[in-house]
């Protein structure tokens, strides 16, 4: 399923804000703008702010506030990474992120286990044919994770 497309930083930021006060939750947002200041540009020169094509890169750190916690760093690239309870989803497309959170908060995320190899995996599929899926780093899982594990 083709997702609405999100040209630009803040239209991603604007898309999170409005899923925050669809399910009542807290929202704060970091913006760092300008080639010497967001994360992937670490060569970039002092007082460099212009990408060599001209263009102001803009980044973005969101936090959500609620259960699960879940943090989303959305990049320049028109990528992002979307951590839920201290596990990464790194490389989501920008215009998938909206989806992903309405999947997290509407209760279709799940967590799958398997005995051999061992491991627990968190599964978040969207509408259409799109899941990702994420190994889940730490043995202990926490309350959120323990909740929507499924057989």
């Amino acid at each position: 399923m083709k997702h609405p497309h999100l040209p630009t930083t803040e239209a991603a930021v604007t898309a999170i804000h409005e899923i925050a006060r669809e399910f009542g939750l807290e929202f704060a947002v970091t913006h760092d703008i300008g080639a010497d200041q967001t994360s992937r540009r670490t060569a970039a020169g002092a007082f460099t702010v212009l990408d060599p094509d001209g263009s102001l890169p803009h980044e973005a750190f969101v936090e959500l506030g609620g259960s699960p916690a879940v943090t989303v760093r959305l990049f320049p690239e028109d990528d992002a990474k979307v951590t839920v309870d201290d596990v990464d989803f790194e490389d989501l497309p920008r215009d998938s992120v909206p989806a992903f959170l309405r999947s997290v908060y509407g209760g279709l995320a799940r967590v799958k286990g398997r005995a051999f190899p061992p491991g627990h995996w968190l599964i978040v599929p969207l509408p259409g044919d799109e899941t990702y899926r994420e190994l889940i780093p730490h043995t202990t899982l926490t309350p959120w994770l323990a909740r929507n594990a499924r057989a």
